[in-house]
């Protein structure tokens, strides 16, 4: 008999949530084979079995947080046979039709085998009827907010926190919040390990910095003249395509050189200035946000920037992102502008104190010389920490991200 722990994960990271078990109890496993896919505040992470066997026990399902070092199920010698068979009218409940999750990781039902009673026959998550178990709440009872029917965390929650009517109820104070009825007309959904991170860090950011906004714009015609130009050898020598994150990461690299604090943090009272530049760059997922980082960007041209750029948004989209691509950045880059944002003010990324943030090209009228042109121009903004950079280092700072990308040729000749 072997148990299966949470495996160290990275020193900052103490704990995780059960979010997928691909191996249910009677279900062999071979020694390495994955059995549970565990999220955590940064990557999600599979976990295998150490040894061969049959799955004997789940000690939590899905949807639970679990501490680094928990037992969380246990493997017995065998087979992979089951160790019993089911009685019949468990085995004709087990065969019943899927169910439709209105999640959108994948779920599987845990059922237990036990005495068949109303609650058997109720649909719920493992996480449900381990809970239900614990408060003693008859599944049965409780009134799911899925439509399809199928009870979770959230509905045992509410019912084993709703109180008894009173017969003659007080009135409740004309600014009290009104409640949500649970109605059908709301869907309640718990929010993800990823996404709870994402608020609080982005709240203590909001908290805990003196934030605040610059901005500029940019006129991108040479850049798009010469990416134009240069695409087609670039893509044949290189076998990845031209875009404008590798003009935008090495402005910014250029920039950070000559004003050192935009790539730095606050330590106490000390300012740590960076003598590296790995450069986030910020990808959507259907998790969240996610900022992998381009180690090392000042050493890397063009190409390899490029990329490096597809591996880790090829990474993020596939889950397949590790502890090492997301931690260490010095300056964050962001682009609203392939969602069509037109003017936004981006949150620091962690304990950085600089962001930059594109946003959509458009074309507009604007004055050349004395004449009135319409040319492609791209809002920018710099958000910064005023504890460490004044006005004038963020106002030169993007100044000079928007010489260099108006003049691109400095650029590759730099590279």
């Amino acid at each position: 008999m072997a148990e299966i722990k949470v495996p160290e994960l990275a020193e900052s990271i103490t704990e995780g949530t059960i979010a997928q078990w691909l191996k249910q109890p009677g279900e062999s496993v071979e020694k390495g084979e994955f059995i549970v896919e565990l999220e955590t505040d940064k990557v999600n992470v599979e976990v295998i079995s150490e040894e061969a066997g049959v799955i004997q026990e789940l000690l939590a399902g899905e949807g639970d947080t679990v501490q680094v070092g928990e037992v969380i199920a246990i493997v017995a010698a065998g087979s992979g046979a089951p160790a019993a068979t089911p009685a019949p009218a468990v085995v004709e409940k087990a065969e019943a039709a899927p169910v439709v999750s209105t999640n959108q990781q994948p779920t599987q039902v845990v059922e237990e085998v036990e005495e068949v009673n109303s609650s058997d026959r109720t649909i719920a998550s493992p996480a449900a009827r381990k809970m239900a178990r614990e408060k003693g709440i008859d599944l049965a009872s409780v009134s799911p907010v899925d439509p399809m029917g199928r009870v979770r965390v959230q509905d045992v929650d509410a019912h084993g926190t709703t109180p008894k009517a009173q017969s003659t109820p007080a009135p409740a104070p004309t600014n009290a919040p009104v409640p949500h009825k649970e109605d059908g007309r709301i869907t309640r959904e718990k929010m993800t390990r990823r996404r709870q991170t994402i608020a609080k860090r982005l709240l203590e950011v909001r908290q805990s910095t003196a934030m605040l906004t610059t901005f500029n714009e940019i006129d991108m015609t040479n850049v798009m003249q010469l990416r134009s130009r240069k695409k087609d050898q670039f893509f044949e020598q290189n076998d990845v395509r031209l875009g404008f994150m590798s003009f935008f990461t090495k402005a910014v690299v250029a920039a950070l050189k000559k004003y050192p604090y935009v790539n730095s943090e606050i330590d106490g009272d000390e300012i740590l200035l960076k003598n590296y530049f790995d450069i986030g760059i910020a990808v959507s997922t259907d998790g969240g946000l996610v900022v992998p980082n381009i180690v090392d960007a000042d050493r890397k041209n063009f190409a390899e920037i490029e990329a490096t750029i597809g591996e880790l948004a090829k990474k993020a989209r596939d889950n397949k992102l590790t502890i090492a691509d997301m931690t260490g950045g010095s300056f964050t880059i962001t682009n609203g502008g392939v969602f069509g944002s037109l003017l936004s003010t981006p949150i620091l990324n962690g304990t950085q104190v600089g962001i930059l943030g594109m946003h959509t090209i458009q074309k507009r009228p604007v004055a050349i010389g004395d004449n009135v042109e319409i040319r492609p121009m791209m809002y920018v903004a710099l958000s910064y920490d005023h504890r460490v950079i004044d006005g004038k280092d963020s106002v030169g700072f993007l100044k000079m991200v928007k010489e260099l990308l108006e003049n691109p040729e400095d650029l590759l000749l730099g590279s």
